[in-house]
């Protein structure tokens, strides 16, 4: 088997200084693709592949979900969850500003600012996920126990298929 050669972002310096297992998987990137174009070419399910998504709440506070690529978030219950009246995506220039990273290229993981992560909680019922590894075109695959060691925030958010 042949070595993967990929980029060292920020994300995959974070995931070695953490001591995280993973593996790295690159595809032919595609604008506005999503997790349904990354998991159809890397050929897995697209529930596994996790979407980071920047929100901002009504008191201008940051925050990263990570979801099922196959399913949506409901900001309303999110909110409810916080406890903030109003939360809403940011926009890409924003998503840029605070996490140092694109859109469709965005991780949760080492970030340039510090942002609380929230996980749905049924992704770590999953024993692998498929995590955007800072770049557009790769993800890491993780495996469960791994993610669980960075203590990210819990939540069960109403979700739509």
């Amino acid at each position: 088997m042949s070595k993967i050669n990929y980029p060292t972002t920020s994300a995959i310096r974070f995931l070695r200084a953490h001591d995280i297992a993973f593996e790295p998987m690159l595809y032919a990137y595609e604008a506005h693709g999503g997790t349904h174009h990354s998991a159809q070419v890397l050929k897995v399910d697209e529930h596994m592949v996790i979407k980071t998504i920047v929100f901002k709440t009504d008191k201008n506070q940051a925050l990263i979900v990570l979801m099922h690529g196959d399913r949506e978030i409901s900001t309303k219950e999110l909110a409810r969850f916080i406890g903030v009246k109003h939360i809403e995506p940011v926009s890409e220039k924003e998503v840029t500003q605070l996490t140092g990273y694109q859109v469709g290229g965005c991780s949760p993981f080492g970030t340039r600012k510090q942002i609380p992560v929230y996980i749905q909680s049924s992704i770590y019922d999953l024993p692998l996920m498929c995590i955007n590894g800072g770049k557009r075109g790769m993800l890491v695959k993780i495996k469960h126990q791994e993610l669980k060691k960075l203590n990210f925030f819990e939540v069960d958010v109403a979700i739509v298929t």
